[in-house]
């Protein structure tokens, strides 16, 4: 018997009620919810009209939620082939020509999207959610994580959000960013960063 194919719905907004695929949860862990609604919920207004990057995607349920909401221009970034072909089919469900996608390794690839935010002289929101590291092969994603973020130029920045393992110590400075406040869900948390 073939196992129900995993979904998620876009909670609000223009595209809200559209069901999204999910890769394999082999490949990529859903970002729950009660995490997704208390971020909206707490930058709702701000990201109308706004570059939203989400680094490590997946599913590309964050980001196409932000576009539903008003944001004007998506940045995905994800490696996994797997979790592109699921990502590219639930961008055709929303506005294919507000989305961009980085295909492959989002520690190199955040540098060309440094670029085009200088270029265009932007600043974005980025919503990091990077693979556990209980994960086989993700001992040091974290470290490498916490590096760049640090390499971030602060002009390119609205506001960094981390969705995290609950015990992650993320160190409360970061290159030119500083925590903002930190929200525990069970074992995920979101922690905010901004420009000190």
């Amino acid at each position: 018997m073939r196992s129900k194919p995993i979904t998620k719905k876009i909670i609000s907004g223009k595209f809200k009620g559209r069901i999204l695929s999910l890769p394999s949860k082999t490949t990529t862990r859903s970002s729950k919810t009660i995490v997704l609604e208390s971020f909206f919920n707490t930058i709702q207004f701000e990201i109308i009209d706004a570059t939203f990057v989400e680094v490590f995607s997946g599913s590309g349920s964050i980001g196409l939620e932000a576009l539903s909401r008003g944001a004007k221009e998506i940045i995905f970034m994800e490696r996994d082939r797997d979790a592109l072909g699921v990502l590219k089919k639930n961008i055709a469900l929303t506005d294919p020509t507000a989305c961009e996608v980085f295909s492959g390794d989002s520690f190199e690839n955040i540098k060309a999207v440094v670029k085009k935010l200088k270029r265009k002289n932007e600043s974005a929101y980025f919503y990091i959610d990077p693979p556990f590291s209980v994960r086989e092969g993700m001992e040091d994603i974290y470290d490498k994580m916490i590096k760049m973020i640090a390499s971030l130029p602060k002009e390119v920045v609205k506001l960094i959000i981390i969705e995290h393992m609950t015990g992650l110590e993320i160190p409360h400075i970061i290159g030119s960013f500083e925590v903002l406040k930190s929200k525990k869900f069970g074992n995920t948390s979101l922690t905010y960063l901004r420009a000190d």
